[in-house]
């Protein structure tokens, strides 16, 4: 039974010096991975450009490309209306009653039952809109390169053509110059 402790009691004590040795590598690898100026010093370019991807995701960068992306395709959308016709609301709310709970719950319960109703339209322009702005970013380019082999097929001469139009066209300049036509 002693033989038996004392393995047991090993095993335990080799986990355990396993596990600090884990705890030591994991508190080495955090460490290491949050130390920014070692960082820096090895990686100058890499940090630098990795704070310039930062700055522009926290200015709101990739939200002002895709804006102005699709002001350039769909046009600029129509802008708010600058009130909402402030007496008409007041009214209504004032209709409403004078206990401000219940004309939130109000408000709320009818502005849930609109959204709900309104909900196929607004799924069917989303989707619409949706397929419009793929169809544009996609189209866009192959419409203009498509338009520009046309341009270039439209005005691309053969070489017989050619060479007879630019024989006809010689004689005629050279006739009204006054000068005898080349055999």
């Amino acid at each position: 039974m002693g033989e038996g402790k004392e393995s047991a009691r090993a095993q335990v004590l080799a986990a355990r010096s396993l596990v600090d040795e884990e705890l030591v590598r994991l508190e080495a690898s955090a460490r290491a991975a949050v130390d920014v100026p070692a960082r820096v010093r090895r990686n100058p370019g890499k940090a630098a450009g990795v704070a310039a991807g930062v700055g522009f995701v926290a200015l709101g960068g990739p939200q002002k490309v895709l804006r102005a992306a699709r002001n350039a395709i769909f046009g600029r959308p129509d802008p708010l209306p600058r009130s909402m016709l402030p007496g008409e609301i007041e009214r209504a709310l004032r209709d409403l009653g004078s206990d401000g709970d219940r004309v939130r719950g109000t408000l709320e319960r009818e502005f849930a039952r609109y959204l709900e109703e309104k909900a196929p339209q607004r799924r069917e322009r989303d989707l619409s809109g949706v397929v419009a702005m793929l169809l544009g970013s996609v189209g866009k380019p192959v419409a203009q390169r498509y338009g520009q082999q046309l341009v270039e097929r439209l005005f691309e001469t053969d070489g017989d053509g050619f060479a007879t139009h630019l024989e006809k066209v010689r004689e005629r300049v050279d006739a009204a110059a006054g000068r005898p036509p080349k055999a």
